[in-house]
Parts: structure tokens; C-alpha cells; sequence
């Protein structure tokens, strides 16, 4: 292994000296990414004279990462900017996070998103690939080309292997791999070829140059399930934290999170972050349907093997996800060790983009967030009200309940026309005001899940009938209307305009184009 590494290190410098392309190293806080960097510094170490460009060092913070991963990794930034400037060498840390709306609590809690599944992976794109990408991107766009060092590995697995072989073979340079997804982007790692014993053999036979202790970093793996750690997500075909040994507690992407199970059994001052794994157990369930709506989120009826394909998570579920996070904060906070008296597993910023959709874009006028927060953490909430959509949105549900009795659809479709409405208030112009009107009519068209299964099934049904004689040229059945549309194609939203553009209640066309 000597020998390796003086010729790793050659190489490194080599490349390095080759061009001004700057680099941008990956760093998880795994084993692998901790090698790669510390090649990298200690080949720059032994330039003195020819440091002549910078070494961006990025880690992608998901915002629900294992807390005590996310803390190592944090304190190993710090540590490095402070040895990169004793050290004098051109090295940056970054800390990546996701942009607010794309975070996992507004995305899951906010927009109602169902927990991430193998088909449904809409977390690595948000919360991994446009973090890291958009840092990369505007590298290019300042220098015209960038180098990223990753500490990928082909032992890793079988796929992984085979996906290095393939970018071997489109080489452009010594070891220099272009990236499929980011242009102007060659990628080179330096630690393909080692095993995982090879990388700990290093990683104990040599001190880590920015301080951090490799010992501790190996204590932290026997914590836990022996699998490689999440690497740095650049494109969808890099496996994520689906399969990896540290990544989001809240990953549903496995059937089970083994490694804070370990941390858990193994630590008993680990036993605060039982709430974490409670509640991620309590996303990861088979069937989720009792809490997802029958609709999909456009309200579009999807039918998959005679059944309707669910959408977002309901209100009263969303509701809950919160209460339940806002609790387990709480509860380390109060109960926890004291280096995590302050976690925070949900930032104000996500609670007031999920307040804002839940209130605006979901039209949910109760306006529950502030309850549910000083409920669960014993503190009030500590924005001020927002502006109701009404004189007093508590009364107007009341209201609503009361006209509405038992039938749920008919009130969540006065809710959100009344909504609708006040959206358009505000516009000078209310171009559109009964296209979102028809929406919402045709959405709330169904008495419960039975019946719109009911009308998708005869739906198909007639539209595969229909295709079936229009191919023999036997003239074939129109499909069924749309629910509330009558004979003359009228829709019920249509009408009630009709009656009271008659009434005077309400502005014709020609008063909707003056005003």
C-alpha cells in the first residue's frame, strides 16, 4: 500500500498541474470520500510552490440526514477550513443544502407527497442531485470546465463496477471520465480500484491532515451495519441512500434502517434517536391508501390493475406527520444528550412553506399549523397570524360543516371554490376565475372512492369498447359525460354562471374583458 500511495499521489499532482481546471472533491463522511480528500491534501501538501488553483470541497446536507452523521460531517468542514488557511492551502468546504421548497418536510408534509418508494424517488433529485449539481454548474459557468474527485469505488457493488467500466471506455484523458449529466464535467477517482480493507488500512496507517480522528471515524462504522456510506449524488444512476450505510433517517427506500437500529442497540446513549426510527417506521408502510386521497393531485382519476392509483397524503395525515416530528424534536431536546439539546429536525422556514401551502395552495383556511406547533412543543408559534382568507376562517368552517353535514367532498369542494375565489379577488383582470371554478366542481364530482372507481372503470371500459368498433368501422358508443355535465355539454359550474349572470349577480364576458 506504500507503493500505491506514492504513486496515487504522483498522479494527483500530475493532474493537478496539468491545467487551471479547478476541482470540486465529494465529500460524504464516509471512509471513502475521507480517503479521497485526504489524497487529494496530501498530494497539494507536497506542492508548496504550485498551489496554483482552488480545490472545492462540497457535502450535501439533505436536512435529514442521520443527526449523527450530519453533526460529524459538520465538524469536519469546520475543521477543514481552519487546517486548509493554518496549512496556507487553496482549499474551500461547502456546506450544500436543498432550497427550501424542495426540502423533504415541505415536499412530504406540505404538498402531501407520499413517503419516497423505489418507483416513486422523487427525493434524490430534490434534496441531492440539484444541490450538488447547481454548485458544479456555476463552477463552469465561472472557469468553463471543472474536475470532480469522487471516491467511488468498483468493489462497491457489482453495478457500480460494471457503470465505471462503461465511463472507462468514453475516457478522454488519463483516468478523466466525462459526467453524462453535467457538460463541461470529467470525473476522476482516485480510490477505484481498492477494496474496502484497502481503504482502512489506509485510512488507520495515516493521520487524517485536517485534525479529524480516522479512529473515531472507524467507531462510528462499528456503530452500525457493515454497507459503504452515501456518496455524492451528481446524476440519477448513482445509487443514493437507498442501500447505503449513512444516509436520511427518513429513508423509506429500504425495508429497513439498519444502521440506526445498530447506533440504537449498540449505544445506549443513542437511545434518543428512538422517536426518529419510530417515525420513519411509521412512513414505511405497505399500504398507505386509508391516508392518501383516491385523486391524484391534478384530481385526475388514474386506474393501475382495476384499482385507482391514490395521490397526496390527506389533510388529517399531514397534519399528523407534523404533530409527530414537532413531538420527537421536543422530546430529544428535552430528554436527549447535551449535544442534542438543540437539534432541530425542522426549520422555520420549511414550517412556513408548509404553512403557506396548506393555506393558499391547498386552501385549507383552518389555518392549523400554529395549533399544532405550540401543541406539540408548549411554545407559541412565533410568526404572526396570517391573513385570513375570511373575516374569521374558524367561524366559516364551522359554517361550511354545518351546511355540508356528513358529506366530506361536498365541504372540501366549498372550501376550495371559496378559495378559488379569493385567490381571484385580488386580480384586476379574473380571466380564468370559471376554468378554476370547472376544476374544482369536476374534482369533488364523486360521493366517495367507490364511486369514482365506479365511473373509471365504466370509463375504460367504454373507451376500450369504442376503440375496439371504431377499428372494425362499426360505428361505436360515445363515452359517458363528465360528472356534472349535462346533455348540452353544460357544466355544473357553467350553469349556476349562467343563472346568475341572468340574476345580474354576476359579470357577462364583455364586463369581465372591460373590467
Amino acid at each position: 500500500m506504500g507503493q500505491w500511495l506514492r504513486g496515487i499521489l504522483d498522479e494527483i499532482r500530475e493532474l493537478y498541474r496539468a491545467d487551471s481546471v479547478p476541482w470540486v472533491v465529494g465529500y460524504s463522511g464516509g471512509k471513502d470520500s475521507t480517503l479521497c480528500l485526504m489524497l487529494v491534501w496530501m498530494a497539494l501538501a507536497g506542492l508548496p510552490a504550485e498551489r496554483t488553483k482552488v480545490v472545492h470541497v462540497i457535502s450535501t446536507d439533505t436536512g435529514v440526514e442521520n443527526p449523527v452523521v450530519a453533526a460529524w460531517v459538520d465538524a469536519s468542514l469546520a475543521a477543514m477550513r481552519r487546517a486548509a488557511e493554518d496549512q496556507g492551502l487553496p482549499i474551500e468546504a461547502h456546506r450544500l443544502t436543498p432550497a427550501v421548497e424542495d426540502s423533504f418536510w415541505v415536499c412530504l408534509i406540505g404538498r402531501g407527497y407520499a413517503a419516497p418508494r423505489p418507483k416513486f424517488r422523487w427525493c434524490t433529485e430534490r434534496l441531492k442531485i440539484k444541490p450538488s449539481n447547481a454548485f458544479i454548474r456555476a463552477v463552469v459557468a465561472e472557469h468553463g470546465e471543472t474536475i470532480l474527485v469522487l471516491g467511488t469505488r468498483k468493489a462497491e457493488s457489482g453495478a457500480r463496477a460494471r457503470a465505471m467500466a462503461r465511463h472507462e471506455r468514453r475516457r478522454v484523458r488519463d483516468r478523466l471520465s466525462p459526467n453524462a449529466s453535467l457538460p463541461n464535467s470529467l470525473v476522476y477517482s482516485p480510490v477505484e480500484d481498492l477494496t474496502s480493507d484497502e481503504v482502512w488500512q489506509l485510512l488507520m496507517q495515516y493521520s487524517n491532515p485536517w485534525g479529524h480522528s480516522n479512529k473515531d471515524l472507524l467507531t462510528m462504522y462499528q456503530g452500525a451495519s457493515p454497507d459503504a456510506e452515501c456518496p455524492l449524488v451528481v446524476d440519477s444512476t448513482t445509487p443514493s441512500c437507498g442501500d447505503s450505510r449513512f444516509g436520511c433517517w427518513t429513508c423509506t427506500l429500504v425495508s429497513q434502517d439498519k444502521s440506526m437500529q445498530a447506533m440504537i442497540s449498540n449505544d445506549v446513549e443513542k437511545e434518543w434517536m428512538l422517536p426518529l426510527l419510530e417515525l420513519r417506521n411509521a412512513l414505511d408502510v405497505d399500504d398507505d391508501r386509508d391516508v392518501r386521497d383516491f385523486r391524484r393531485m391534478s384530481g385526475r382519476l388514474h386506474l393501475f390493475k382495476g384499482r385507482l392509483v391514490h395521490g397526496a397524503y390527506l389533510q388529517q395525515a399531514r397534519e399528523e406527520w407534523l404533530r409527530r416530528l414537532l413531538e420527537a424534536q421536543t422530546w430529544i431536546r428535552a430528554n436527549g444528550p447535551e449535544y442534542v439539546r438543540q437539534l432541530t429536525l425542522i426549520t422555520m422556514e420549511e414550517l412556513r412553506a408548509i404553512r403557506h401551502e396548506w393555506v393558499y395552495a391547498k386552501h385549507e383556511i383552518e389555518d392549523s399549523l400554529p395549533g399544532i406547533y405550540q401543541a406539540a412543543t408548549g411554545e407559541p408559534y412565533p410568526d404572526p397570524p396570517r391573513e385570513s382568507a375570511f373575516v374569521n376562517s374558524a367561524e366559516m368552517i364551522d359554517v361550511l360543516r354545518e351546511v355540508c353535514g356528513d358529506d366530506e367532498q361536498q365541504f372540501l369542494m366549498a372550501r376550495e371554490l371559496l378559495g378559488v375565489e379569493r385567490r381571484f379577488a385580488t386580480m384586476a383582470r379574473r380571466a380564468g376565475l370559471f376554468a378554476e371554478l370547472e376544476k374544482v366542481v369536476s374534482k369533488y364530482a364523486f360521493e366517495d372512492e367507490e364511486d369514482a372507481l365506479g365511473f373509471a372503470l365504466a370509463r375504460e371500459r367504454l373507451a376500450t369498447e369504442t376503440l375496439a368498433l371504431s377499428d372494425t368501422g362499426v360505428p361505436g358508443q360515445s363515452l359517458p359525460l363528465p360528472p356534472g355535465q349535462d346533455e348540452n355539454g353544460a357544466t355544473e359550474a357553467e350553469r349556476l354562471v349562467a343563472d346568475l349572470q341572468s340574476a345580474g349577480l354576476a359579470p357577462t364576458d364583455r364586463d369581465a374583458d372591460e373590467q
